[in-house]
């Protein structure tokens, strides 16, 4: 059974199992409440993976309660709420900056642990990055001042390139209006045309594609976004039929077939927040928890989709990638 199978087999598995905690009930074990911008992803293993570090391990000694917003950021506030009645002893909030919006309105007794690829104290979620304060702490991931080194990156492999699509999700509005702006700004020093693609459903991706298709840009770079984690496979099929080099900020959708991607290690994020809530279980306090800022970041290239392009992998590109998938 493949990794992934497991994975949501795991979720199906234990859904009907996990203890509910309502009332005064106190549950037999810790439960930990999981709120997830979009739906179930493998990354999630990584958090899984940052739990049994710290020591706990699901359906032994801690049960999770998954709730998944299904990239509908208006549900957020409704699910969260859900796990706060049902007293969770730990909220992990995972998927943008949203979700951890969504919890920290939603109480200021539960510990929080957050994934947000935003600065937590401009968005008034900690009071500084080493000691935050309150009762959220977490991990920040840079992601959107990466545009510029990824076009960069991008341009050693497809040297010719002049015009750059840019594909970005409105339903994630502040995000969005962020990698424009950085796509813009770096694709005027480069002397590249950036052209905005908007796409926030699996239709509108391929509507996306299909003017890609007509319109032939040199290249494609996705905005780092939950949903294009989750449409990894839709976008790596799409690119590769329409023979569009394209950039991801993750290593997931290059693992599937994609040509690149630069960026935070978004799987170790989560095993971080992981361990986080591990040791908040064991008696942390979120306020003393410094928030960790994330600077793994690495590149990733796959040498058998640039033959397929037509391309080659210049040997300084090899040389500094993390790897290169033959």
């Amino acid at each position: 059974m493949s990794s992934r199978r497991k994975f949501f087999t795991l979720l199906g598995g234990a859904a009907a199992t996990w203890p509910l905690t309502a009332g005064a009930q106190q549950p037999s074990m810790p439960v930990i409440g999981f709120l997830g911008a979009v739906s179930p992803t493998e990354t999630a293993r990584g958090f899984l993976q940052g739990l049994k570090e710290a020591g706990y391990t699901e359906g032994e000694n801690v049960a999770i309660e998954y709730r998944w917003a299904e990239n509908q950021l208006d549900r957020l506030p409704s699910l969260a709420a859900d796990l706060v009645r049902k007293r969770v002893a730990v909220i992990v909030a995972t998927g943008g900056t949203a979700p951890a919006l969504a919890t920290k309105a939603a109480t200021t007794t539960i510990p929080i642990v957050f994934t947000i690829p935003d600065d937590p104290v401009q968005l008034g979620l900690v009071a500084s990055l080493s000691r935050p304060g309150g009762n959220l702490t977490g991990i920040y991931f840079v992601v959107g001042e990466l545009v510029p080194k990824r076009l960069e990156l991008l341009r050693e492999l497809v040297p010719a390139m002049t015009r750059v699509a840019v594909l970005v999700n409105p339903a994630n509005p502040a995000r969005a209006e962020f990698q424009v702006k950085e796509a813009e700004s770096a694709g005027r020093q480069m002397g590249l045309r950036i052209q905005i693609f908007n796409a926030g459903t699996g239709r509108e991706i391929n509507a996306a594609f299909a003017t890609l298709a007509r319109e032939r840009p040199d290249a494609l770079l996705v905005s780092p976004d939950p949903l294009y984690v989750v449409r990894r496979a839709q976008l790596v099929t799409l690119a590769a039929r329409h023979a569009i080099p394209t950039s991801f900020s993750n290593r997931e959708p290059v693992e599937a077939g994609g040509l690149m991607s630069y960026g935070t290690n978004i799987a170790d994020a989560y095993r971080q927040a992981g361990v986080y809530a591990g040791r908040i279980l064991k008696g942390a306090k979120p306020a003393e928890l410094p928030v960790v800022q994330s600077s793994k970041f690495e590149l990733v290239i796959n040498a058998q989709t640039a033959f397929m392009l037509g391309l080659d992998v210049p040997t300084h590109l090899q040389q500094i990638a993390d790897e290169v998938i033959e």
